[in-house]
Formats: structure tokens, sequence, C-alpha cells
């Protein structure tokens, strides 16, 4: 019997996790957690033994994706054009912040720096944005005094940018700009 309740409070557990990635994903990280445990079909017993408090959950949730975060960097340092590798890369972070609120929450924010999952991969993903960041200006098209730090302005005003237009799609103008205004075209 032990191990039924064992595969059941493991079915919970990952039910919450997805539930809470859809739910944060739509509304941010202050959402509701009884609409969580309604979506994960669980009551919010069960949410608050496994989850005792918000951070919890939100740590539990955004590790899994900040590891996808550690990835872009490493996708873009593949690209064998430097160039294209920073665009993809400040891409993907715009259309992440478009299409999933709570780790754009998450990725803008150091709200969550006491826990170490978070802190380790955070730290990770920055010291790939650098090199990305390095290798484009490098090859002499990125503006020699953009830095990592730089991303963040970009993250802050994109999140600006999507709270003020009812568009979806206005984060693709705005990379637009934001790519024109960083690029040395006559290289």
């Amino acid at each position: 019997m032990a191990d039924r309740l064992r595969a059941d409070a493991q079915r919970n557990r990952a039910a919450l996790l997805a539930a809470a990635r859809e739910v944060f994903g739509e509304q941010g990280l202050d959402a509701s957690l009884d609409e969580i445990a309604r979506r994960a079909g669980v009551g919010n017993a069960t949410l608050y033994r496994r989850f005792p408090t918000r951070r919890d959950l939100i740590a539990a949730v955004f590790a899994g994706q900040m590891t996808g975060y550690v990835e872009l960097a490493e996708a873009a340092l593949a690209d064998p054009d430097p160039w294209q590798g920073f665009v993809g890369y400040v891409s993907r972070l715009f259309e992440i912040q478009a299409t999933d609120r709570g780790l754009s929450e998450i990725l803008v924010t150091s709200s969550f720096d006491d826990d170490e999952r978070l802190i380790t991969l955070k730290a990770t993903a920055q010291r790939g944005a650098a090199e990305v960041i390095r290798r484009a200006q490098e090859s002499g098209r990125l503006r020699a005094d953009f830095t990592r730090q730089d991303i963040s302005l970009l993250m802050r005003a994109n999140a600006g940018v999507l709270r003020s237009s009812t568009d979806p799609a206005v984060w693709r103008r705005h990379l637009s700009l934001v790519v024109d205004g960083l690029s040395f075209k006559d290289v």
C-alpha cells in the first residue's frame, strides 16, 4: 500500500508542477495558488503539503525552465555566425517573455536570489550570455560598449512593451528596432 501512496504523491506533485507552469505562464508569479490546485485536480492541502510556500513552488517550477535559459546561450554559441547567434539569443529571450509571463518575471527580477538552484542556473546563463556578446563584438557586428547588463535592460524594456500593448506580437517590432540599433551594418 505504501507504494501506491508514493505513486499517488508523485502524480500529484507532477500535476501540481504542470498546472503551476501553465498558470504562472499565463498570469505571472502572483497567480492564485487555489487556481493551480484546481487545475492540478488536487486540494489546497495537497499543494501546501508538497510546496509549503509559494517560493518553494516557484523554485521547483522554474528550476527546470531556467535550464532552457542556459541552453539558449549554448545554442547561440553553437551558431557559426556570432552575430546570428546573438540575434537568435535575444530573439528567443524576447519570445520567452511574450509567451511565458512567469519565466519572464523570474528572468527580469532578482527576487529569487535565495534559491541555490536558481542562483546556479542564472549564473551559468549569465556566463553564457557574456560569451555570446563577446563573440558578436569580436565579429565586428555588435557595438563594443554593449554588456551583459544591457541584456537585463533590454528585457526590462521588452517587459514594459508587452505590458503596455494588446498586440501579442509587439515584441517582434521591438526586437527589430533593438537589433538594428545594436548592429554595425557596414561590416
